[in-house]
């Protein structure tokens, strides 16, 4: 069976969950032999991407039918159906005489993945996007069949000067704004197209993505100490580097929010340096506690900044979208360089994306997301509060799509594989410090922008079962 075939109808106001209402489709369509013996059934990707719910969903749904026997995976093949035979007896006669109540209780023991990264995908704004899209290919054909502008389409760059003037108290026009696929191509773009020293600051821990494109082009990386808000402006003082790359606004991974103060402290430095700031403002649309605090571009009168910006967090990573706002002083190099390359986002993805915002879709998504993703923020906070009490410290609670939890007394790599055998995958931090081994062995990083409510509750609940119990 083909993946477009493989279309059930989920009802997301339903009480049953929907890796519940994907799974027993499914198993349906295996009984009634609509899926036949070794049909090949599409990736978690694919499907997710097909249905449009999140990759949790159908990861959930899979490893029930396949703990049930309904399926198999088979190693760099896929997964496949099984003949009904070999199913163990007790199973069938099982499902087909249990309660639905029943059912729902072992469609809970699908795997809940805490990853970071992951978003949530059934409430995108799908029929818009679709509008978007038609509209492009049908009314603005001569703007997506050729390479594109260099710099990047100058409406959606025009829209993205807007936006992050209203959102982030960033002024800046369209010219100085360059559209690139995805923050790791930015910063190489910056790394060959600007003359950037050979020593880069980082905040360590810091984000590793980053990290490992300075690497990549022969940066020599120096590690900043954080404090309790935010890198150490003394240590980068004494660094030897004039060019630094921070996340203020959500240190990444301990989830530290530089206060102004610090901000201040840091815009004086690169003014007396002569040095600049990469700041990589990846998730500050999700704030939950405080006020907003402006962009370190905003509060920048030296222009010393050079801002990163994503769409990856707040509207789809597979749009592959990113920004660099650059310096006035440092376009003209930049865009000279560019004439050497051509323009890396597809010019359909940014001419839809360019009428999503121009007609307020983009707003009215980031809005709902802040709502849903606080909602489950506060839902994990507070299953971590009831399950696992004093035992764990929260660290980085104030805002983003992920938190740490330090399991006090407690080895990482113990607690991962206790986790698993409950059905829950939880990760280290540790690859984000330049030497893993520096990282507190008590450290576990949960993601749950891409989790439900009920699947956080779940989650945590065996998390306590696997480690205390």
């Amino acid at each position: 069976m083909d993946m477009i075939s493989l279309t059930p109808k989920l009802e997301k106001e339903s009480e049953s969950p929907l890796y519940d209402q994907l799974y027993r489709y499914i198993r349906k369509q295996i009984e009634d032999g609509a899926l036949a013996v070794n049909d090949r059934l599409p990736s978690i990707r694919q499907l997710s991407a097909h249905l449009l719910v999140s990759k949790n969903t159908i990861e959930a749904a899979y490893q029930q039918l396949l703990s049930e026997g309904y399926l198999q995976s088979r190693p760099r093949s896929g997964i496949f159906v099984l003949p009904l035979e070999q199913l163990p007896v007790a199973s069938v006669r099982q499902m087909k005489e249990q309660p639905s109540q029943e059912i729902s209780e072992q469609g809970r023991a699908g795997t809940i993945d805490f990853e970071y990264g992951d978003v949530e995908l059934e409430l995108f704004p799908v029929k818009v996007w679709k509008k978007c899209l038609a509209e492009a290919m049908d009314d603005r054909l001569h703007e997506v069949v050729g390479y594109g502008d260099r710099q990047g389409h100058l409406g959606l760059r025009e829209e993205i000067a807007r936006y992050l003037f209203q959102s982030r108290g960033v002024s800046c026009s369209a010219d100085q704004i360059f559209l690139s696929a995805g923050t790791a191509q930015a910063i190489s773009l910056l790394c060959q197209l600007l003359p950037l020293t050979e020593r880069i600051a980082m905040e360590e821990p810091g984000y590793n993505g980053a990290r490992a494109v300075f690497v990549n082009h022969l940066r020599e990386i120096v590690p900043i100490p954080l404090e309790e808000d935010g890198l150490s402006i003394e240590a980068l003082r004494g660094s030897g580097a004039n060019v630094v790359y921070v996340t203020p606004s959500h240190q990444f991974p301990i989830g530290i929010v530089m206060p102004v103060q610090k901000r201040g402290k840091l815009l004086q430095w690169a003014y007396e340096q002569g040095g600049f700031i990469l700041e990589d403002d990846y998730d500050s649309e999700f704030r939950y506690q405080g006020q907003p605090i402006p962009a370190l571009k905003a509060l920048d009168r030296s222009d010393r900044v050079i801002y990163l910006g994503t769409f990856s967090k707040s509207f789809l990573p597979g749009a592959r979208l990113s920004y660099v706002v650059l310096p006035e002083s440092l376009a003209d190099t930049y865009r000279e360089g560019l004439q050497n390359y051509s323009q890396s986002v597809s010019t359909l993805i940014q001419t839809a994306m360019y009428l999503f915002m121009r007609d307020g879709g983009f707003e009215r998504h980031v809005r709902k997301m802040r709502k849903l993703y606080q909602t489950r923020h506060r839902t994990l906070l507070r299953a971590i509060h009831d399950q696992l009490e004093s035992r764990v410290g929260v660290i980085g609670q104030k805002s983003g799509m992920h938190l740490l939890l330090n399991v006090i007394g407690r080895d990482c790599e113990e607690l991962i594989q206790l986790a698993a055998q409950r059905g829950v995958q939880v990760y280290s931090p540790m690859k984000h410090w330049t030497n893993p081994a520096d990282c507190p062995r008590s450290y576990i990083m949960l993601g749950f922008a891409g989790l439900q409510e009920e699947q956080i509750r779940e989650g945590v609940s065996r998390l306590r079962q696997a480690w205390f119990e």
